[in-house]
Parts: structure tokens; sequence; C-alpha cells
């Protein structure tokens, strides 16, 4: 199945709470604010189905030499297809000429991190204030 990627930082508000739900992350519930947080991105990489929106990446960077991988999810309907790991090479891609690429992964997704070439920082931990849930 054949799905089109772009890099935009515009959404339908509908169409991000859409997919932002269908994964169960409760940012989902701020429309507003996800349609805010893209249009601020350094950069976004999106998967469509004709005009559903599938899957998306963003990163937030200094210009220079980090970037830092904020948001990379896929509607379970589309899961397993190649989608997600387009998306992160999409996003490595775009970044490939700066010092660090970092993101954070629950440990459920850390062997597929690994297999798209990132690597467990040994010694560190995420740390975050958050108002969300998920």
């Amino acid at each position: 199945m054949p799905f089109d990627y772009k890099s935009v930082k515009t959404f339908d508000k509908q169409k991000l709470q859409n997919l932002f739900l269908s994964v169960e992350w409760s940012s989902g519930h701020f429309p507003d604010k996800l349609v805010v947080a893209m249009e601020n991105s350094g950069a976004v990489f999106s998967a469509w189905d004709g005009d559903r929106l599938v899957g998306l990446i963003n990163a937030l960077d200094d210009g220079a030499m980090t970037a830092y991988i904020h948001y990379l999810l896929v509607d379970p309907a589309y899961q397993g297809k190649g989608v997600g790991r387009e998306l992160v090479r999409l996003i490595s891609e775009r970044f490939k000429d700066y010092l660090r690429i970092v993101l954070m992964a629950y440990d459920k997704e850390v062997a597929f991190y690994e297999k798209c070439g990132y690597k467990v920082g040994e010694g560190r931990k995420a740390m975050y204030i958050t108002s969300l849930w998920t």
C-alpha cells in the first residue's frame, strides 16, 4: 500500500486529534494546542492514505547542533506497514548534519528505534514536568 509522505506544518485540527486519539495519547484532547505545536516545530513529516492522516513525526531543534524528536505516532490500523520506519528515516535525514538527534522512547518502543539506528543512552534518565496522563 503506497502512502504519501509530506513535509508540512499546517494541519486540520480534527485530523490531528483523530490520529493522536487513535494511539490513546492524552495530547489528542488538546487539538488547538497540537496545531500550534506542529506550526512551531523545526520539522514535521506526515504520512497520508488519501486524505487520512495516518502517521506523524516532529522534531524541535536549535538550528545547528541538536534536534529532539518529540512525536512519532502511527494509527494502529497502519502499524507494521513501514510507516513509522519511513517517518524516522525522513526526520533523521533532515537532521543528518546535526551533532545529536535525541528522542525519548518508552520501554516497548526501544527495539523499534534500535532497528532505526538509535542507541539507548547509558546512565541517562528522561525527566519532565507534565500535565498529560499518557
